[in-house]
């Protein structure tokens, strides 16, 4: 079915997702919003998968994910992994361990390093340093950063015009007591930024192996502590947010821990505690979809549980 709007043509895909009788007599359903258009960024798909039940008449709580088409279906990814997105909520719904969620995942794009590295950390590191890590590589072939940094505009997208297409087409929670987001990596670090950036629309944030390094060296590298500069002024209140963060020990999350530790000590001294925020360590897992799927459902119960 395609649908005009003032975002351009949507193609809507329709997918049942089975679950348990004993959840709702009514499947999930998983919709694709095919190339999503933006004045900020490059367009892209969204995929929207309501629960079991969904209903009209309710208000379901929100769940943005980064990265979205690795969340549903390891056939159509690139290596073959998922988060079993669909299949970990259906299970904690069904066993009523937490609330109907609304998930949307946004797809990324070639420019996620770009989209995804905060902009004011960055742009707090002397001219000559941003210059020097624009002009990095992922490997020979190939460029980390294909643009200059342009998370603020990608946030803006998800604030501006991402997040009022979701609250007028679907029966949500709109303020930021029903509105989370999530992400792995760089997708955990724009997770941090973005609710640090727009607490009023972010009550919550769950951050796996979250990429601190910006890079993959931990050597000289100035970009952590200009990410944990920036977290000790902006952090929004812990009063009515709440942050998780985990990390493994193998392949890139080996990286993570001391900084981790450091990223620990700005939370306690902006007055997060054990009531809103979490830090785990996952010994032996490493940085990979089937990782994050492995321990999905603990940030689950820690954004949504009863």
């Amino acid at each position: 079915m395609n649908l005009q709007s003032n975002t351009g043509i949507l193609l809507f895909v329709f997918i049942a997702i089975g679950c348990s009788s004993t959840t709702s007599n009514l499947p999930a359903k998983l919709i694709r919003m095919d190339h999503f258009s933006s004045v900020n960024i490059d367009s892209r798909n969204v995929d929207i998968w309501l629960p079991p039940g969904y209903d009209e008449k309710a208000k379901y709580p929100v769940l943005y994910m980064h990265d979205g088409q690795m969340l549903f279906d390891s056939t159509t990814t690139w290596n073959g992994q998922e988060w079993g997105v669909d299949e970990t909520i259906t299970t904690l719904l069904t066993s009523n361990q937490i609330e109907s969620v609304i998930i949307v995942g946004i797809w990324n794009t070639t420019k996620r390093h770009s989209e995804y590295f905060p902009q004011k950390p960055f742009e707090s590191l002397p001219v000559s340093t941003q210059d020097s890590l624009l002009q990095l590589g992922r490997n020979e072939n190939t460029p980390l950063f294909q643009i200059e940094i342009v998370s603020d505009l990608y946030l803006k997208f998800l604030v501006e015009e991402l997040k009022p297409h979701i609250d007028n087409h679907y029966s949500t929670i709109s303020g930021p007591e029903g509105t989370f987001i999530m992400g792995s990596s760089m997708g955990g670090l724009i997770s941090m930024y973005a609710i640090s950036e727009y607490s009023e629309i972010f009550g919550a944030a769950a951050c796996l192996s979250t990429h601190w390094t910006g890079t993959y060296t931990d050597q000289n590298n100035p970009i952590p502590m200009a990410i944990f500069n920036y977290m000790a002024e902006n952090l929004p209140d812990p009063t009515n947010h709440k942050l998780y963060f985990d990390y493994g020990t193998e392949t890139l999350d080996a990286l993570y821990e001391p900084f981790q530790q450091q990223a620990d000590s700005v939370l306690i001294q902006a007055g997060f505690n054990a009531t809103n925020w979490t830090t785990q360590k996952f010994e032996g897992q490493d940085h990979s979809e089937r990782a994050w799927n492995s321990r999905l459902e603990i940030p689950l119960k820690f954004l949504l549980g009863k």
